[in-house]
């Protein structure tokens, strides 16, 4: 009896080994079903996995984490790593807003993801390299919405990187000012993107990119962030295009922000930060170090880049005006209805004492540019609030860079929204602000009865003109109607409104009296008046 349990056991055990070994050999074995075989980046070996056809890396540091005394400093150089590092699950969500550490949230946020379609480190395919939004205070990678597997397929390596935002990823401080050897502070959310995009273009071509040909996008605070990487010259050379979705940063800075007028001069922020100390009841920086992330006293309107003269080095109207830009293919645009989603005006005399606030003696002036109604205020109400934050940048951009610079333009006005009939409460309402980026990512459920055939329709030719203008520098190509170059002598934009056709640059007329009230700002009685 002894003899038969000895050999089941030994039969057993060589089961176990022959199992073992089997399994070791579909982890590492290039090519298997199972798992992809590790990928050598600069730092260490990477295993990611297969899912949808691609090969998927999540949680891929880029940077050391940001934490203890690198709080509110620039982005370090990840630390390398022995042996093989498991890359198939997101990384913390950066802490958002000024305190907010819920779960999967971290300091430690530095990561990138990559879904890639190579088969081979040679394919060297076009990049495409996403930053989410958020008002520069909320955002993260792992968001469903912003899954890069449908446009990967479509023949682009789509790369997702990480920032730091709220409090600790934009924070001005004097002492913070007076520890940089350029003497700046702040702009730390920026400063992780470029770091990003550098570890794209070193190590990009493991996953079978080309570090060649990397186009950046981003919608709203992302949006933004484009732009200001397109005018930063630390961010020369990382990228050969750009699209930005409700972005643009033209406005000049104001002590009073505003949708569009965000910005602050480094000094001002410095003082900003001060303030926020005594609140937090610390006398250094020091010790708001050692705060946790959670004790942090939570504030509002803080977070938002700055013109430091470095990553920003001045107001980017005046940078565009001058050539100072990284002159690269740029595809642009906006939403039909953005200000529905920005505490849109309840009456008639709230737009009006609203309008009268911020635009003080341009105020009567875009009251009958962008007129409010009778009885329920009208969509021209909330037109300005759209223009002001975004149709005034995209279009501005647009102009100066058909204008200065070598590269193409292409402009879009997203405009795909059922037609809600009289009885609605949506009765004249637009797409709203964020609305297109699951029509860019494919993200829309073909099965729900809210979406239309158009709207499938829509976002299978916008993922496909995205992809295009990341392989060509243009959004044209088979299967598509063809998308006109902006010119300033031919300033026609690509309208998503049940299917893609061009069409004149929306509210013109209106725009152009928002423009006169930009350009009065940039003057010196418009500086003093802003103060």
């Amino acid at each position: 009896m002894i003899d038969h349990i000895l050999i089941y056991n030994a039969i057993t055990m060589k089961r176990i080994i022959f199992l073992v070994a089997t399994f070791m050999l579909l982890v590492v074995i290039p090519g298997n079903a199972q798992q992809p075989a590790p990928v050598n980046v600069e730092d260490g070996l990477l295993q990611g996995k297969f899912e949808n056809g691609l090969t998927v890396y999540l949680g891929v540091p880029f940077a050391a984490p940001p934490v203890g005394n690198l709080r509110w400093r620039p982005p370090q150089p990840a630390a390398k790593w022995a042996g093989i590092r498991q890359a198939t699950t997101f990384a913390p969500s950066p802490v958002q807003g000024s305190s907010v550490v819920g779960p999967g949230m971290s300091e430690d946020c530095l990561y990138l993801n990559v879904w890639t379609p190579a088969k081979s480190p040679k394919a060297r395919i076009p990049v495409l390299v996403w930053i989410y939004g958020g008002a520069f205070n909320f955002g993260s990678t792992s968001d469903p919405n912003y899954n890069g597997a449908n446009l990967a397929k479509k023949g682009v390596v789509l790369v997702s990187i990480a920032y730091r935002v709220g409090l600790l990823g934009f924070f001005a401080h004097p002492e913070l000012s007076a520890e940089s050897l350029l003497h700046v502070s702040g702009n730390y959310g920026l400063l992780d993107m470029i770091a990003g995009l550098k570890w794209v273009k070193k190590n990009i071509t493991a996953f079978g990119g080309d570090p060649n040909k990397v186009t950046i996008f981003g919608e709203s605070a992302g949006g933004i962030s484009v732009s200001m990487l397109c005018a930063s010259p630390l961010a020369k050379g990382l990228f050969e295009g750009a699209i930005s979705e409700s972005g643009g940063n033209f406005g000049p800075p104001r002590l009073t922000t505003y949708p569009g007028e965000n910005l602050k001069l480094l000094p001002d922020a410095e003082k900003d930060g001060e303030a926020y100390c005594k609140r937090a009841g610390v006398s250094s920086i020091a010790e708001l170090r050692k705060m946790p992330a959670d004790k942090l006293p939570a504030v509002r309107g803080l977070a938002w880049p700055i013109i430091d003269g470095w990553m920003i080095p001045d107001d980017q109207y005046k940078l565009y005006e001058e050539g100072k830009f990284n002159d690269t293919p740029i595809l642009v645009g906006y939403n039909s209805d953005e200000g529905a989603s920005f505490s849109p005006p309840r009456t008639i005399d709230e737009y009006v004492a609203s309008v009268k606030q911020r635009y003080g003696p341009f105020a009567e002036k875009l009251l009958k540019a962008y007129p409010a109604g009778s009885g329920k205020v009208a969509k021209t109400a909330r037109d300005l609030t759209r223009d002001a934050a975004f149709g005034w940048h995209t279009w501005s951009w647009a102009k100066l860079e058909s204008k200065i610079g070598k590269s193409k333009v292409y402009c879009y006005y997203f405009d795909q929204h059922p037609n809600f009939p009289k009885d609605s409460p949506f009765y004249g309402y637009g797409s709203p602000h964020g609305q297109e980026v699951a029509y860019v990512f494919e993200h829309l459920n073909a099965a729900d009865p809210h979406v239309a055939k158009s709207d499938l329709n829509i976002s299978q030719d916008m993922a496909t003109y995205w992809t295009n203008f990341a392989k060509y520098g243009n959004p044209n190509g088979k299967g598509v109607p063809h998308w006109k170059a902006f010119s300033n002598k031919h300033p026609e934009v690509m309208y998503f409104n049940q299917t893609p056709h061009m069409g004149p640059v929306p509210s013109a007329k209106s725009l152009k009296v928002l423009d006169t009230y930009f350009k009065w700002r940039l003057s010196p009685e418009g500086k003093v008046w802003a103060k």
